[in-house]
């Protein structure tokens, strides 16, 4: 008889391990390790079977010179969508995407596939989680009833793919959510590391086979990551994130990867009583609401994907009044805060250690690139000499350990874009290697911190030592 081993398998990271254990050594989980059925490893007792025996056959090689033509596209209309996506769905991809729960993954989804629809293409929707007259209720409320999106609501994959096979495959295929879909091969429960791969395994086989393209909805853990393991990732043609604070109505779609188009590129949706509604202009979105001629204020030019974005970043510096001083950042990386306030500390003579900071990119947008640098240190030196930075003044640009102020990529294009927002000057990195940006904007270029500190406190009022931070 033939004897299935069993493995022991983490549900955070996939790791293998030959035994129970309360931590997975990997990832330093507690109580993920689960045991699920492994291949069958032959007679009872004996070794494991041989398969493949069979010489494999002679796979056809070509030059690398030569012309490929461009993937046609599945452009759904939602021009954000597309955007992230390189300019519309790739029959035959497979993508992937995570968010928060209630972030409006769902909604997104359901209004893309009926704008897709709109346009001609046959296009399928099938729910793990909702039933049918949940879809329904939601599309009522999008005021997408009339939409030609078929649904269908089904955990068993085998059962998915005989429905998707009989017929012409549909032009797209969204299945909401991976983690619920399971296949009889596996005994183990559906959203287990397992069959989290084998169920994605099969879809994207199907997708490549048959030209749909397929759209995979993955739960997220509570680090933020989309749960199962990391190779269904790699499986995958995009991974897509949809980011958003409960707090504010922007909702970030970010690409993460994609093969068809430009990681990092960024959408940005609004949620509204009718669904998620575009947002062509995020800089005027997120600079709508500023106050003026306020200290602690800065506004950052950033690049996000190839779309420049102008975003608002604030600062505050108070006294602590406890043992240990307070530093809240949201929008922004805690481990660059603190290199730009020692920077701050051992170049241009600021002692922050005794005083709070509080760090906050305006709108929910979260920021990743060092070109911040620069201006998270004009909204603290801001903030500490009551020197408000012009109203209509953009800053980036990148700090060294050394105080020296680096240039970043794409500045010609972070300057248009403050330029056609109304923005009159700009404070940058200085570099005689490169060619002053041909922008009409007053332009400040500057090597080092040491001089924007000494910029902004010429101007400042004068402040008692406490609160001016030893200036």
């Amino acid at each position: 008889m033939a004897r299935a081993s069993r493995t022991f398998i983490c549900q955070a990271c996939g790791a293998v391990t030959p035994r129970w254990a309360g931590r997975c050594e990997s990832c330093g989980e507690w109580n993920t390790i689960v045991e699920e059925a492994g291949a069958s490893s032959g007679v009872a007792g004996g070794p494991p079977q041989l398969v493949g025996k069979t010489k494999g056959r002679h796979i056809a090689l070509v030059a690398m010179a030569g012309e490929t033509a461009e993937p046609p596209r599945l452009v759904t209309g939602v021009a954000e969508f597309d955007r992230v996506c390189g300019g519309g769905l790739v029959p035959g991809s497979a993508l992937l995407i995570g968010g928060d729960p209630g972030i409006g993954k769902s909604t997104l989804l359901l209004q893309a596939m009926a704008a897709l629809g709109k346009r001609g293409a046959e296009v399928v929707y099938i729910s793990g989680e909702e039933a049918i007259a949940q879809v329904r209720m939601r599309a009522r409320r999008l005021g997408l009833a009339d939409a030609p999106v078929q649904l269908g609501a089904e955990t068993n994959l085998k059962d998915i793919i005989a429905t998707l096979e009989n017929g012409t495959p549909p032009a797209a295929v969204v299945i909401d959510s991976i983690q619920t879909m399971w296949t009889e091969a596996l005994e183990s429960a559906p959203g287990t590391v397992t069959q989290v791969r084998a169920t994605a395994q099969d879809l994207v086989r199907f997708a490549k086979r048959h030209g749909t393209a397929v759209i995979l909805v993955g739960h997220v853990t509570k680090d933020g990551q989309i749960a199962g393991p990391r190779v269904v990732e790699h499986m995958v043609d995009a991974v897509i994130y949809f980011e958003g604070e409960r707090g504010h109505q922007f909702r970030i779609l970010r690409a993460v990867k994609n093969r068809f188009g430009p990681a990092n590129e960024i959408g940005v949706f609004e949620m509204g009583e009718l669904g998620l509604q575009e947002v062509p202009n995020p800089s005027a979105l997120f600079l709508g609401e500023r106050d003026g001629d306020t200290n602690g204020s800065a506004v950052f030019a950033g690049i996000e994907g190839t779309r420049p974005v102008l975003v608002e970043i604030q600062a505050l510096v108070a006294q602590s009044s406890l043992g240990t001083p307070r530093r809240a950042v949201v929008g922004w990386d805690s481990g660059r805060l603190s290199m730009v306030l020692a920077v701050l500390d051992a170049r241009c003579g600021l002692t922050l250690g005794g005083q709070d900071v509080y760090l906050n990119v305006a709108g929910g947008l979260r920021i990743n690139e060092p070109a911040a640098d620069l201006a998270v240190a004009g909204a603290l030196v801001s903030s500490i000499t009551g020197t408000p930075l012009p109203r209509d003044c953009v800053i980036f640009g990148e700090i060294s350990l050394s105080g020296a102020i680096r240039p970043v990529s794409q500045m010609e294009a972070r300057l248009k874009e403050a330029e056609k927002l109304g923005f009159k000057r700009a404070i940058l990195p200085a570099s005689a290697a490169r060619a002053r940006p041909a922008t009409g904007l007053d332009v400040t270029e500057i090597s080092d911190l040491a001089g924007l500190v000494a910029k902004l406190a010429a101007g400042s009022k004068p402040r008692t030592r406490e609160r001016a931070g030893e200036i």
